[in-house]
C-alpha cells in the first residue's frame, strides 16, 4: 500500500474509535505476532477451561451436600463433600492465577514484539511519509494503538472463559430442572435489551468524550510549546478562559459517561434479583413434588452468577471494537511501502573520491509542480560548492535527492559519485561516506559526549575531542562544569543554538566523511559562533568535496563554484568573482548584501 497523506486534525476530529468486532484482516495479521506466544496462549486456555469447570461446579456440589448428607444427617459423607469443596476452590484459585499471568505475559509479548516491529518500519518510510504526518498521531499509535491491540490475546482467553461459563451454568440449571430453567432465563431477553441500549448510549458518549479529551490535551500541550511566545502577547487571560470553556466541556462528558457506565450494573442487579425472585418463587412450590431444597438453593447460586458473564461479554464486545479499530491503524501503517528500498543488484560505495554530478535532473513532490527542472551539474573531488538562491529555488531539494532521503523516480535523470549512479550503490554505504549538518540542530537525549559519538559509537573519546577541536568546540565543552559528560536537557535548552550547531558539527565530522553538506547550517547562529566556524571551515572542507546552502557571504565567496538556482532552474555557476562580473541573479542577491535570501526547501 502506498502512502495516503493524512488529514490535518482540528478540535473537532478524531480517528475511528470503534470498528467491527471482529475483522479477519486484523486478526489474521495479528496472527504473526501471537504465534511466538502459541505456548503462552494454550496454558492461559487451559488455564482457563480448568477455572470455568471448577467455578460452574461450586453450586452443585453445595446441591449434593444438601440433598443427599445434610438432608440424610451423612456426616461422614458431608466430610468428604467439605474437602472435595476446599479441594476445588484451590484448584480454582490457582487456575485463575495463573490464567491471568499466562495471559498477562502472552500480552506483553506481544505488545514487545509488535512495538518493536512497528518501530523498525518506521525507521525505513521516507521522508515524504513523515512531512505529512503530524507526530503526536504516530505517537498514539505506537502507545495507544499498540496497547490497544495487545490486549487480543487474553481478551479472546477471557471471553471464551465468559461463554463457556455460561454454557456450563445453562445445561446445570437445565440439568437439575428444565421446567424451573425455563422460568428463571425468561428475564434474559430483557437484560440483552438493556445492554444493547446501554452499549450504544455508552459508545456515543464515550467517543464525545475521547474528542472533548483530545481537544483539551491539545490545548494543553500547544499552551506549554507556546509558553513564551504566550507571555510575550499576554495571553495568559484568554487563553485561560478558552482552556476553562473546553476542560469544562471535558468534565460535561465525563459525568455523562459515567453516569451511564454506573447505571448498568444497578440494572444487571436489579434483573438479577427478579430472576431469583422468580426461583423461589415458583421452586418453593416444586419443593416435595419434583424439585429438592438442595436444588433450589444450587438454582439461586446459579443465577447470581448467570448474569456477570453476560455484562462482561458485552464489556468485551466494545473492547474488541476498539482494538479492531487501533488494528486498523497500526497495519495501516505497517502497510506503507518505503520507497527507498536497495535493488538486489546494488553494491556498496568504496574507495570514495568524491566526484558528483547531476545530469539531467527533474524532480517533483507532487503531479504537475516541479520542484527542479533538467538540472546539470559538475562538482570535482576536493572542490566546495556554495548553492545560493531565494526561497523556494530548490536548494535543499537537491541535496535531499543527493543524500537518497527522497525517491527519484525513473526517467528523471541521475546523480552519480564517482561515476556510479547513487540508484546503484547501496544507501547505508553512501551515507557512510557523506555527512550533513541542517539549520536546526537536533541534540538526542544522553550527554554531549553521546550525541558527537551518535553515528559512531564505537569511536574513542580521543576522536569526539580531536573532531571537537577541528571545529572549534571544545572549549566551550570544556569549560561545562561536567565537560563532556554534560546531559541534554530537553530541545536542548541547556545549550545556545550556536553550541548545539558546533556540537552537530563535530558529529559530522567525527566519521570523516569524504562528501559534507552544510544546509543554511550558519543561518541560525551568533556572529561569534559564526567567527568560530569560518575558522573551522577550511579544516572541515579540506580534502573533502563541500556542498553548502547559505546565504551569508562570507560563508559563500570562499567557495571554489557557486550554484546560482531560481524557480528550479540553474541559472549560473562559476567562482564569486566571474559571477559578480555576468550581472545575473547572482549579483543582484550580492547587492542587497543577502539579507532577504532564505533556505529553500
Amino acid at each position: 500500500m502506498k502512502y495516503r497523506p493524512q488529514g490535518t486534525s482540528t478540535d473537532n476530529q478524531i480517528e475511528e474509535i470503534f470498528g467491527k468486532a471482529y475483522d479477519h484482516k486484523v486478526i489474521s495479521r495479528l496472527i504473526p505476532f501471537l504465534k511466538p506466544q502459541k505456548k503462552l496462549l494454550l496454558m492461559a486456555f487451559s488455564a482457563m477451561l480448568i477455572f470455568v469447570i471448577t467455578q460452574s461446579s461450586f453450586p452443585y456440589i453445595i446441591k449434593i451436600g444438601i440433598d443427599n448428607h445434610i438432608l440424610n444427617q451423612d456426616i461422614e459423607g458431608l466430610t468428604w463433600v467439605f474437602i472435595a469443596f476446599i479441594s476445588i476452590a484451590f484448584i480454582n484459585w490457582v487456575s485463575g492465577y495463573l490464567q491471568e499471568i499466562f495471559a498477562s505475559r502472552m500480552s506483553q509479548g506481544v505488545l514487545q514484539n509488535l512495538r518493536s516491529k512497528l518501530f523498525a518500519h518506521l525507521q525505513k518510510l521516507p521522508m515524504s511519509f513523515y512531512d505529512k504526518t503530524e507526530v503526536g498521531r504516530l505517537m498514539s499509535r505506537m502507545h495507544g494503538d499498540v496497547g490497544q491491540l495487545q490486549e487480543v490475546g487474553a481478551l479472546i482467553v477471557a471471553t471464551l472463559g465468559e461463554l463457556l461459563s455460561l454454557i456450563g451454568i445453562i445445561v446445570f440449571l437445565m440439568i437439575m430442572s428444565f421446567k424451573l430453567a425455563i422460568i428463571t432465563l425468561i428475564v434474559v431477553p430483557v437484560l440483552f435489551i438493556l445492554l444493547i441500549v446501554w452499549q450504544k448510549l455508552a459508545k456515543r458518549l464515550y467517543i464525545e468524550n475521547r474528542i472533548s479529551h483530545s481537544v483539551t490535551i491539545n490545548n494543553l500541550a500547544e499552551t506549554i510549546n507556546g509558553s513564551k511566545i504566550i507571555q510575550i502577547l499576554t495571553r495568559q487571560k484568554t487563553n485561560m478562559n478558552s482552556f476553562d470553556t473546553k476542560n469544562s466541556h471535558l468534565l460535561k462528558t465525563s459525568k455523562s459517561a459515567t453516569y451511564v457506565s454506573s447505571g448498568v450494573l444497578p440494572g444487571v442487579d436489579f434483573l438479577t434479583s427478579i430472576a431469583i425472585s422468580l426461583v423461589i418463587f415458583f421452586g418453593s412450590k416444586m419443593i416435595g413434588q419434583s424439585l429438592d431444597i438442595g436444588v433450589l438453593i444450587a438454582f439461586v447460586m446459579y443465577v447470581q452468577r448467570f448474569f456477570d458473564p453476560l455484562r462482561q461479554i458485552t464489556m468485551s464486545y466494545t473492547q474488541f471494537q476498539r482494538a479492531m479499530a487501533s488494528g486498523n491503524r497500526i497495519f495501516e501503517i505497517m502497510d506503507i511501502e518505503p520507497d527507498i528500498i536497495d535493488a538486489k543488484h546494488c553494491k556498496k560505495l568504496t574507495n570514495v573520491k568524491g566526484n558528483i554530478e547531476f545530469n539531467n535532473l527533474s524532480f517533483s513532490y507532487a503531479a504537475n509542480k516541479p520542484v527542479l527542472n533538467n538540472i546539470n551539474l559538475k562538482i570535482k573531488s576536493g572542490e566546495t560548492l556554495a548553492i545560493v538562491g531565494h526561497t523556494g529555488s530548490g536548494k535543499t531539494t537537491l541535496i535531499s535527492l543527493l543524500s537518497r532521503l527522497y525517491n527519484l523516480p525513473l526517467n528523471n535523470g541521475s546523480i552519480n559519485i564517482d561515476g556510479i549512479n547513487i540508484q546503484d550503490i547501496t544507501r547505508d554505504s553512501l551515507l557512510d561516506h557523506m555527512a550533513i549538518v541542517l539549520q536546526e540542530p537536533f541534540l538526542f537525549s544522553g550527554t554531549i559526549m553521546d550525541n558527537i559519538k551518535y553515528r559512531l559509537t564505537e569511536a574513542s573519546e580521543e576522536d569526539v575531542i580531536k573532531a571537537s577541536k577541528t571545529v572549534n568546540a571544545h572549549q566551550f565543552i570544556k569549560d561545562l562544569e561536567l565537560g563532556y559528560k554534560t546531559p541534554i536537557l530537553e530541545r536542548g535548552s541547556n545549550l545556545s543554538t550556536g553550541q548545539r550547531q558546533l556540537i552537530s558539527f563535530a558529529r559530522a565530522i567525527l566519521s570523516n566523511p569524504k562528501i559534507l553538506i552544510l544546509d543554511e547550517a550558519t543561518a541560525n547562529i551568533d556572529s561569534t559562533t559564526e567567527d568560530l566556524i569560518q575558522k573551522a571551515l577550511k579544516n572541515l572542507v579540506y580534502e573533502r568535496t563541500a556542498i553548502i546552502i547559505a546565504h551569508r557571504l562570507s560563508t559563500i565567496r570562499e567557495a571554489d563554484n557557486i550554484a546560482v538556482m531560481d524557480q528550479g532552474n540553474l541559472i549560473e555557476v562559476g567562482n564569486h568573482k566571474k559571477l559578480i562580473q555576468s550581472n545575473g541573479l547572482y549579483k543582484k542577491l550580492y547587492d542587497f548584501n543577502y539579507d532577504s535570501i532564505e533556505i529553500a526547501r
